[in-house]
């Protein structure tokens, strides 16, 4: 409970003024969301836990659960609602159920679910992709909107809000997730509101890492703008640790004296760069070497949670020698 309260307590801080932006309702659906799209039944199981008790109806996660399969995939979808009917089942099926969808609209569902598409973007969706594959836009607007957003016991805006928490998860879909926060404000989601979705999205996937999120990485603070997260590896031999870093969130410019360190990059996006020379966006599966007496840093970028493993290579005599903070003049010209 002692770790789980401090790495709770450096992400509040974090958040900052986005901190009360959701109600409590929402901010599990986003949890769960997250979590739904991660596969991890876990983080799933406490966010439906914590969401229940909060007033979330089981129809609600059900209804947001089916809807992961549009955007993550049915095995997804199917393993999400999976948990949801055991944590049901093991509270007794003592919770709120909900409202039940209303009766589906009469007509062409096309017809109707591009109504449903107009309204819920703002104005019609058309474009070079749907004219070379006309089959997919179909499918969009006669079954995503025709069909699950048709149903009228969750609201668009509840929608939005866990479609935003599924995609801020999922790599790749940088397009898909910068379109559905556009969608999200124009259905009431505020600013203040998108923030705090892909804040506490990501931080569930930065605690999803391979292996694992760590402690408050405390005795190293005064080298690192905002926090940072530490999960040693080994207790001897060579010195190997997971290190997790919140978005913005670098160390200070530094020198390895005789022995090097080797990075590898597990999840997110980050930064590295040599003294006098560009900084090198890393990505999972990049693997950096910096050999003795280099100048250097290391830390996440601006939108991304990143984590990477640091290999300290051994050298009789070894030391670190810290140095000046990296600027958030030289930071923020960074992309």
């Amino acid at each position: 409970m002692k770790k789980i309260a401090y790495v709770l307590m450096g992400f509040y801080l974090f958040l900052g003024s986005n901190a009360m932006a959701l109600n409590m309702q929402e901010k599990a659906i986003v949890e769960a969301a997250a979590n739904a799209a991660l596969g991890n039944q876990e983080g799933l199981k406490k966010a439906l836990i914590e969401g229940l008790d909060k007033g979330v109806s089981v129809n609600e996660f059900k209804e947001l659960l089916v809807q992961v399969y549009a955007y993550c995939g049915f095995p997804r979808s199917l393993n999400a609602l999976s948990t949801l009917k055991n944590v049901v089942e093991e509270r007794g099926n003592k919770d709120n159920v909900g409202l039940k969808a209303g009766a589906k609209p009469q007509g062409d569902a096309l017809e109707y679910g591009a109504q449903n598409q107009t309204k819920l973007v703002g104005s019609e969706v058309k474009g070079p992709l749907f004219e070379f594959a006309p089959q997919v836009d179909e499918y969009l607007k006669a079954h995503l909107f025709g069909d699950i957003f048709a149903r009228d016991n969750v609201s668009w805006k509840t929608r939005e809000i866990a479609t935003v928490a599924m995609l801020a998860v999922r790599d790749g879909v940088e397009g898909q997730l910068n379109a559905h926060i556009d969608i999200a404000k124009h259905n009431g989601v505020s600013n203040e509101d998108v923030a705090q979705i892909l804040d506490l999205a990501r931080f569930e996937k930065a605690q999803n890492v391979l292996f694992g999120f760590g402690l408050p990485n405390t005795a190293y603070a005064k080298y690192f703008i905002g926090n940072s997260y530490l999960q040693p590896l080994v207790s001897e031999g060579v010195g190997i640790a997971n290190v997790t870093f919140e978005p913005k969130c670098r160390n200070n410019w530094h020198i390895h004296h005789k022995g090097g360190q080797i990075l590898l990059v597990v999840s997110g996006r980050g930064w590295y760069q040599e003294w006098g020379k560009p900084a090198q966006e890393l990505k999972p599966g990049d693997v950096v070497n910096i050999p003795p007496e280099i100048k250097h840093w290391h830390g996440a970028a601006k939108d991304s949670w990143f984590t990477h493993i640091a290999i300290a290579v051994p050298a009789e005599g070894s030391s670190n020698e810290w140095l000046e903070e990296v600027s958030d003049e030289e930071y923020n010209k960074l992309k």
